[in-house]
C-alpha cells in the first residue's frame, strides 16, 4: 500500500515542477523576476501585485512538494533497502535532509514576502533589502545549488542497481540527474546543471511513480 502512495506522491511532486516552471517562463521569466540586473525595487513591485500568486507558487514548489517528498523518500527506502544498508540509510538521509530544506525555503519565502508587502507599503529601500536578502537565503536553501538532491538521487540509483529493485531506465536516469545536481555546485556549470536537474527531475519522477505504482520488487529489473 505505501509503495502505491509512494508512487502517487512521485507523480504528484512531478506535476509541482511542472507548475513551477510553467509558472517561472510564462510570468517571470518575461519580467526577469530575479535577475540581478532589475533593480530590487522592481521585484519589490512585482512582488506587491501579484502577492497571491507568488505565495501560491511557493506552497505549491516547496511546501506541497517537501511533503510529497517525504512520502517518496520512505517508499523508494522501503523498495530498495536490500542493497547494502549503509548506503540505503545514506541516500534516505540526504533524501530526508533534502526535503526539510525544501520545506524551510517555502516557509521562508512566505513569511518573507508577507513582510515585503507590508514593508513596500512605508519604506520601499528596506523592503527591497529584506527582498535581496530573503532571495540569497531561499537560493543557499533550497535552489542555488542542488547538491543535495543530487546525492540523494545518485546514491539511491546506486542503491537500485545493487538490490536490482528499480528498473535499469530509472536507475541510469537517476544517475544523470542526480550527476546533474552534483555538478551544479560548480560555478561554471551551474546554469546548465542546475536546469538539467530540474527538467530531469520531471522525468525521474514520473518514471519512478509507474515504477511504484505498477511493478513488484522482484519484477522491477524487467
Amino acid at each position: 500500500m505505501f509503495q502505491r502512495l509512494g508512487g502517487v506522491a512521485a507523480i504528484a511532486a512531478g506535476l509541482t515542477y511542472v507548475i513551477g516552471f510553467w509558472v517561472y517562463f510564462s510570468i517571470l521569466g518575461p519580467v526577469q523576476y530575479g535577475s540581478l540586473s532589475v533593480p530590487a525595487e522592481q521585484h519589490v513591485g512585482f512582488l506587491v501585485e501579484n502577492a497571491a500568486l507568488m505565495s501560491a507558487w511557493n506552497l505549491v514548489i516547496y511546501v506541497l512538494n517537501a511533503v510529497l517528498m517525504v512520502v517518496l523518500v520512505i517508499a523508494v527506502h522501503q523498495r530498495v533497502k536490500a542493497a547494502a544498508n549503509g548506503l540505503v540509510q545514506t541516500a534516505t538521509a540526504f533524501g530526508l535532509i533534502w526535503a526539510g530544506l525544501i520545506l524551510a525555503t517555502g516557509m521562508l519565502t512566505n513569511v518573507a514576502t508577507s513582510q515585503i508587502v507590508q514593508l513596500a507599503e512605508t519604506d520601499m529601500a528596506a523592503a527591497a533589502s529584506l527582498w535581496r536578502s530573503t532571495v540569497v537565503v531561499a537560493a543557499g536553501l533550497g535552489g542555488g545549488n542542488e547538491i543535495t538532491g543530487g546525492l540523494w538521487i545518485v546514491l539511491l540509483s546506486l542503491a537500485g542497481f545493487q538490490s536490482r529493485t528499480l528498473p535499469m531506465p530509472v536507475n541510469l536516469l537517476g544517475l544523470v540527474v542526480g550527476g546533474a545536481g552534483v555538478a551544479s555546485t560548480l560555478p561554471v556549470l551551474a546554469s546548465v546543471a542546475t536546469m538539467i536537474f530540474g527538467l530531469g527531475f520531471i522525468a525521474w519522477f514520473f518514471v519512478v511513480g509507474v515504477a511504484l505504482l505498477v511493478m513488484k520488487p522482484e519484477r522491477a529489473t524487467a
